[in-house]
């Protein structure tokens, strides 16, 4: 009874973190779709030397634990910048997913026919003509699935935020049980809620999926 009671009394603190674990996870996806996109169409696309930069780039935030790289940022990676825990934690899950999502997207690129780049060519389009208006609207809609894969490995790495103070669900939720003593029914109840925001996001993307299927790249469920 005791501990219903706390999780009770405690359980509008705790959903108040959901805003900003939220606030992290679509900024970040945002942040390494926009950056995401522009590496994947250098790495195939791009002279041997960019990439093997985008390759690097892609190295170094694929090989770097989150953790690591949080504690970097916040803690003065950017001298003369003082960066708060949100802003901190925002571009590393940024710049990170950014790192897989580029390599989503190289695959999606990839795997369309290599005679659509050349009908393009035919008909006089330029490069960037033909990426833009051929190549991206296929690739992006192929890429949804892996997108959303994306979306729950954020939700879950949004966790690690709590290490510098950014006052998401598991920090809220540590806080409380801290003071508490009711770790694991408070616990359970973090677990729950990313179960939740996971599901939602995961059945709009699947609607979007559906939506926007490509008849012959995608099979209906």
């Amino acid at each position: 009874m005791e501990t219903i009671k706390t999780i009770l009394i405690n359980l509008p603190y705790i959903l108040e973190g959901t805003y900003t674990t939220v606030l992290l996870v679509l900024g970040a996806l945002s942040l390494g779709f926009c950056i995401g996109v522009p590496l994947a169409i250098l790495q195939v696309y791009g002279n041997r030397f960019i990439r093997q930069l985008v390759a690097l780039y892609v190295w170094f935030f694929r090989g770097v634990p989150i953790l690591l790289l949080l504690f970097l940022f916040y803690f003065g990676l950017f001298i003369g910048f003082n960066l708060d825990a949100l802003t901190a934690s925002g571009l590393v899950l940024g710049l990170t997913s950014s790192a897989y999502q580029s390599q989503i997207f190289r695959g999606s690129i990839q795997s369309l026919p290599l005679g659509q780049f050349k009908a393009g060519c035919a008909l006089g389009m330029s490069n960037f003509q033909i990426i833009k208006s051929i190549i991206l609207p296929q690739a992006l809609r192929l890429s949804i699935p892996g997108w959303s894969n994306e979306y729950s490995i954020l939700l879950k790495d949004s966790t690690l935020c709590f290490a510098v103070g950014a006052t998401e669900i598991m920090a809220r939720t540590h806080f409380v049980a801290a003071r508490t003593y009711h770790h694991l029914s408070l616990f359970i109840v973090a677990g729950f809620l990313y179960f939740l925001i996971t599901l939602i996001g995961i059945k709009i993307l699947r609607f979007i999926e559906k939506k926007y299927a490509i008849p012959g790249y995608t099979l209906s469920v």
